[in-house]
């Protein structure tokens, strides 16, 4: 047995599948129950209060979803249980979703004393982790109220340790995956325990060595948990695409020398905000067609719509609002006044320094891609102004702002906006949310003066109005805790209070406000610090608003504002110098908290206003520096902004980007920041797929459930778009390497294998290119006299598919370089696709069931084994005991003397080709239950998998 598997074997046997099964935390959290169950934790047991009415064993359910098996492998179920009175209990363990195919079932009795009860079983399921595996309980089964306890919960076996073989090996060499900008600090990470510097190569796409150096030891980096040398490789500043760093055998990710990424970031990272509008058809033409969907809350139905939403019953406000459009704030459906005013701040705050003291033509109208693009405003106005217009909206009458508005109950994953089924309700006003309001109402109406007077005045009066209510209001606090939303809790308010009178005082100049403001212990930038900023820490806005932008304030309390950043600016780098990764994020613990990575944004942007006010390079070069760990260089290896880099995650906690789930749907779009690492109180799923003793920065997973470590958010984003917009903006001109006239050299002749009727695998020799590199292939097809660029590659390999069959094709390479200059065309390989044998026609069908005394559960899943699709489906066949169909899902089922009939519900009858789906039913018999033997569907008989 290798030492990798010995380690993990032995991890594995320590590893409790079974979260939280001593309910030493006071929680029954990650446990779920259904309607007929109430569960608690009592006295470090979880008891459970069984209804009445519950005449089934399964109509009863306690559970745990998400729990990892691995199919073969042995494990032990172990539990102490005991009830009020003598009863029978079941453990079920299976699939958590349809078709709910069970792995086992054991049937106990309990007694009214704590008894042990144990069992091992072989698992017959592959559930990966944090998958659709599921353990439960089976509760009822009685006429009267029960209650039953438990402890001591356990479920151990496999060979796989949490998240064992589902997050990629890191890199050896970390590096930003996107860009290092010419002419700026280019430096990259090498994990090493070797105490001497290391021999670094630089190679182009070519693989050609244009520069070689020594690492520079660091040791032991303490967030990373990494042994770590620093490579600097400043000195080279040849403008390309494709280059890699190596040392030894170990070898980076492929990253640019140019500014063309970085620019196209600032565009897409301010994309996310069109993509989460609220009350508007999210259109193809914008975004493209798989991230398309019909508007949200839009009075349509299921949706209850937000045109006229009621407070929650038990506030008694007497009025409903319409409070349409905005950002759905998060993986959610839910808007918050409290995150959606730092959120807007920031965008607007990254118009309002390009005007003042950078470039906002870049910025300008028909600069996004959103439907306001020709309308005379600078389209990120336009965007922020979605946004603000809600959260005026979002006053109540008495001027107080209602802290938070969403659905009553959670909406599943996945769950398009426009498909929430239920009622929409305006939590309690709170001071903290008046305060956000006034901040960006009054931000709002100083930069749409000149624009939209009249909205300028609108949003004037609403900051007014919210102020003075909030000052007779100063300690009005939402708990927080509505369900199916985000609490948002926030009971420090000074910050809040100086942000809003440095916003008040900026735009109106009037003494009450200069007087709140000069008397705030905020004062002068007093509230900036390593860790950063956030929604719940919104002091820094008002320091930069009061920095930026023209106001009344003595020369001297401007000067000290700005030295305030330069001062925390100075703290970041010392220890960025210091560190394995450039993170310019500390917490007294050293831990890393919810949203790491969109503190890390807002802590880049404090090194950006430091430039800003001294022109010195160092803060620029940290900008960079800093940002290349949100781009790659990571402990993770991992690009947190979506669709850029190699290895960039792509599945975000969100409802609608949730391809992971459902492959119809799509990944997360680019320019989108995961919220990053967090070392502590994760949510179960990433519970299962992260080590519990995880170093901070890699306390990381790409997983669609693991929301506390990889939901998106409007403020995280608006934090990334800031920076992003800076660093387009410092980055210069173009830097496509126009002294390059050279073009490639030819790739070899491709070489055909892997044939089918439909496809094939093309492989060539690479192209060389001394100076830009070779930055992509294009594969081309010879029609007659005509050429066809079939696909674009970057290696030089092609996997071909959709071909007719039985064709001849002639197929030639072209490459490409950083210039963009193609080489000739590879000699042609001429080659034919086999015929098509595929039958037109075929199915298949697997029966499985799990069966007791007197009932059967069982699955059936139906393949298309043909070459054409069906649009709807009927499966027969016959019972060969005496079993009586009782209950069916995922079809419409019948039965008929032993004949059973399902056929296809309003959302699976489209079956393509190799494509499948799965139904089930429960079934009752006396004791004869043999297996059914012949199957047919549309008429037409199945071989049986």
């Amino acid at each position: 047995m290798s030492g990798a598997l010995a380690t993990g074997t032995a991890r594995a046997a320590e590893y409790n599948r079974i979260l939280n099964g001593t309910f030493g935390s006071g929680t029954t959290d990650p446990w779920w129950a259904n309607d007929k169950v109430s569960a608690a934790a009592v006295n470090g047991e979880m008891c459970a209060t069984v209804a009445a009415g519950a005449s089934d064993l399964w109509s009863a359910l306690l559970g745990q979803n998400g729990v990892p098996f691995e199919a073969g492998q042995s494990y032990t179920m172990s539990f102490d249980a005991y009830a009020a009175a003598p009863r029978p209990m079941a453990v079920v363990i299976g699939q958590g979703v349809p078709p709910y195919q069970e792995m086992l079932k054991r049937e106990f009795q309990l007694g009214t004393t704590k008894q042990r009860h144990s069992f091992t079983f072989t698992a017959t399921m592959d559930f990966p982790d944090a998958g659709s595996g599921q353990m439960n309980f089976h509760l009822g089964g009685q006429s009267a109220e029960s209650r039953i306890c438990f402890d001591n919960v356990s479920l151990t076996g496999g060979l796989k340790a949490p998240g064992e073989g589902y997050t990629p090996p890191p890199k050896k060499v970390q590096v930003n995956q996107v860009a290092y900008v010419p002419g700026l600090s280019k430096q990259a990470t090498l994990v090493s325990a070797a105490t001497t510097p290391q021999t670094w190569v630089l190679k182009n796409s070519s693989g050609t060595t244009v520069a070689t150096g020594q690492s520079t030891p660091k040791g032991l980096d303490a967030a990373s948990g990494d042994s770590t040398h620093l490579i600097d490789f400043s000195s080279f500043d040849t403008p390309g695409t494709g280059y890699t760093l190596s040392v030894g055998a170990a070898t980076s990710f492929p990253f640019d020398i140019a500014t063309d990424e970085i620019k196209k970031l600032r565009y897409d990272s301010l994309a996310y905000f069109y993509h989460n509008r609220s009350g508007i058809p999210i259109e193809a033409q914008y975004v493209g067609a798989q991230y398309s969907r019909p508007a949200g809350h839009v009075d349509v139905a299921p949706n209850k719509g937000d045109s006229a939403v009621p407070c929650r019953a038990y506030l008694n406000c007497g009025y409903t609002l319409d409070v349409r459009g905005g950002w759905y704030d998060a993986g959610d459906h839910g808007k918050y006044v409290v995150n959606g005013g730092i959120s807007a701040w920031q965008v607007l705050n990254t118009y309002e320094r390009a005007k003042l003291i950078g470039d906002a033509a870049p910025l300008g109208d028909g600069k996004l891609n959103i439907p306001e693009k020709a309308n005379g405003v600078p389209d990120i106005l336009d965007e922020a102004r979605w946004e603000v217009e809600f959260l005026l909206k979002m006053q109540a009458p008495d001027g107080l702002v209602h802290h938070k508005m969403h659905s009553e109950h959670w909406t599943g994953l996945p769950t398009r906006p426009d498909q929430d089924p239920h009622q929409r309700y305006l939590s309690a006003t709170s001071t903290a949310a008046t305060l956000n309001m006034a901040a960006v109402a009054a931000q709002t109406a100083r930069i749409w003066k000149t624009i939209d007077l009249a909205f300028s005045a609108k949003a004037l009066a609403a900051a007014t109005k919210a102020y003075a209510a909030a000052k007779a209001n100063p300690a009005k606090f939402d708990n927080g805790f509505d369900s199916g939303g985000g609490g948002y809790g926030d009971d420090r308010l000074t910050d809040e209070f100086y942000w809003a009178a440095a916003e008040m005082f900026t735009t109106t100049g009037e003494a009450s406000y200069r007087a709140d403001l000069t008397s705030s212990p905020h004062f002068k930038g007093t509230s900036l610090n390593a860790r950063g900023f956030d929604w719940q820490s919104t002091g820094p806005l008002g320091d930069i608003t009061l920095a930026l932008v023209p106001n009344g304030l003595p020369a001297a309390d401007i000067a000290a504002t700005r030295s305030a950043f330069t001062v925390i600016a100075d703290q970041h780098l010392a220890q960025v110098a210091n560190e394995g990764y450039p993170t310019p994020y500390r917490t007294g613990d050293g831990g890393y908290d919810w949203g790491s990575n969109g503190l890390v944004a807002n802590n880049i942007s404090v090194l950006a206003l430091a430039h800003d006010f001294t022109g010195q390079a160092k803060y620029r070069d940290g900008v960079y520096n800093a940002l290349g760990y949100l781009l790659g260089r990571n402990p993770m290896s991992t690009s947190y902004v979506a669709g850029y880099g190699d290895q960039a995650f792509k599945n975000g906690h969100h409802r609608f980007w949730a391809n992971q789930l459902d492959p119809a749907l799509p990944i997360t779009p680019p320019g989108t920041l995961s919220g990053g690492p967090k070392s502590g109180d994760r949510d179960s799923h990433a519970q299962r797929l992260i080590p519990a003793d995880c170093k901070p920065q890699k306390c990381w997973v790409d997983h669609i459930q693991a929301y506390t470590v990889n939901e998106v958010t409007i403020n995280w984003n608006s934090a990334l778009a800031w920076v992003a917009n800076w660093a387009a903006e410092k980055a210069g001109g173009t830097t496509t390497p126009v002294e390059d006239t050279t073009p490639p050299s030819a790739p070899g002749a491709p070489a055909a294998s892997d044939i089918t009727a439909t496809g094939m695998k093309l492989t060539w020799n690479a192209a060389t290119d001394a100076e830009s590199g070779v930055k992509n292939y294009d594969v081309v097809a010879l029609d007659g006299g005509a050429q066809r660029v079939v696909t674009t590659v970057s290696g030089t390999s092609a996997t071909l598919t959709g071909l007719k069959a039985d064709t001849p094709y002639t197929f030639a390479v072209v490459a490409r370089n950083g210039a963009n200059l193609t080489s000739a065309a590879s000699q042609t390989t001429a080659v034919r696709t086999r015929p098509d044998t595929t039958p037109t026609s075929g199915c298949k069908v697997t029966y499985t069931a799990n069966s007791w005394s007197s009932g059967l559960t069982a699955s059936v899943t139906i393949t298309n084994t043909g070459a054409t699709a069906w649009n709807s489906w009927t499966l027969k066949f016959a019972f060969p005991g005496d079993q009586k169909l009782t209950h069916g899902w995922s079809a419409d089922w019948t039965q008929t003397g032993t004949d059973i009939t399902a056929r296809n519900a309003s959302w699976n009858g489209n079956i393509g080709p190799g494509g499948s789906t799965s139904v089930g039913f429960n079934a009752s018999h006396s004791g004869h239950n043999p297996d059914p033997t012949a199957f047919a569907v549309n008429g037409q008989s199945c071989t049986k998998g």
